[in-house]
């Protein structure tokens, strides 16, 4: 074969090879709307509980990223103004289905479009927020798994209490951002009342507003505080924990991160599974299973975690009865 004739060949091949190509169905996209960053570094593609579980339940399902699913990732940073144009972004993007990482997300979402499947992980109660219609059968196209942390409020303020030398006020630190803080604070100030404890309210919707608040609680002399659960307050994290070690304050936090990176201690739902749950929702869903036919789950695993490395910094002696009913010390 001359030259000439086997560049012709050549070239023929690869006019014929890129139809082929281009008639290859791209992969299914989740849209991830996330209210913070995930991870300590803000880093997104930092490896943390909640990724971790997401892409474990994905897996469940059949799915991993990269291989048979894309994930496009839309982070607010703690800014939750931002959620309703990267919400609308997402649908803009006709990605097949997307996950809402928090209340403040899934309305941002629910408000984007009524026909994009929605998959939430939220702290509160998705029917009294009027997100969905009901937990059995939620209607529309929106799902997902609920961990009504307000409910565990008041058991994170009798830990809290256990823990306290002498009798004092409790500071409660609280985002008025978000739409579930005033329902979630109702419950532990109820709780309060019913034993007699005295408690202050602190608001903080920015990083000035936490410095401030801190500022605050010590100039009142209040060395107890909980932090009530919020995606802001997560994105915020070693900033919250700083200020409570160098204040010698004692601090209970909504997740197990937070006793990690030295918090003092954590009560509530485990965020791995919460995600995992969330995983095997949207990959049911990639195979055509409808949100309405998928009841709201609820997580059944709540971890109580203490840093006995931060008590001892303290000079806090922790109740035995107290660590015996820990599920992980860290030391």
């Amino acid at each position: 074969m001359k030259r000439r004739e086997f560049i012709a060949v050549i070239f023929a091949m690869i006019a014929w090879s890129r139809p082929a190509r281009a008639q290859r169905p791209a992969l299914p996209v989740v849209g991830y709307l996330g209210s913070g960053l995930p991870g300590a570094s803000n880093d997104p593609n930092d490896s943390n509980e909640a990724m971790e579980g997401f892409r474990l339940g994905l897996a469940e399902a059949g799915y991993e990223e990269g291989r048979n699913i894309a994930i496009e990732f839309r982070w607010a940073e703690g800014h939750y103004e931002r959620l309703p144009t990267l919400a609308d972004n997402l649908v803009n993007s006709h990605v097949s289905v997307i996950l809402a990482s928090s209340l403040p997300s899934a309305l941002a979402a629910k408000a984007a479009t009524n026909t994009t499947p929605i998959v939430f992980t939220m702290g509160a109660d998705p029917v009294a927020l009027g997100v969905v219609r009901s937990i059995n059968r939620p209607d529309g196209n929106i799902t997902g798994v609920a961990q009504f942390f307000g409910i565990v409020g008041p058991k994170r303020l009798e830990l809290l209490r256990e823990l306290l030398p002498a009798p004092g006020t409790i500071a409660l630190l609280m985002n008025p951002g978000n739409a579930n803080a005033e329902d979630h604070l109702d419950q532990v100030q109820t709780a309060a009342r019913r034993v007699g404890q005295p408690i202050k309210v602190f608001r903080a919707a920015s990083e000035r507003d936490i410095d401030a608040a801190f500022a605050a609680i010590v100039s009142e002399k209040i060395t107890a505080l909980l932090v009530l659960d919020d995606p802001f307050f997560t994105f915020r994290r070693d900033q919250l924990v700083a200020l409570a070690t160098r204040n010698a304050v004692l601090a209970i936090y909504s997740s197990r991160g937070f006793a990690a990176a030295g918090g003092l201690l954590s009560y509530g739902s485990s965020i791995r599974e919460t995600n995992r749950l969330a995983g095997v929702y949207v990959g049911k869903i990639l195979r055509g299973t409808k949100p309405a036919d998928l009841p709201i789950m609820q997580p059944t695993t709540f971890e109580l975690v203490l840093n006995l490395k931060t008590a001892k910094a303290l000079g806090l002696a922790i109740p035995p009865a107290l660590l015996a009913r820990a599920d992980e010390v860290i030391e």
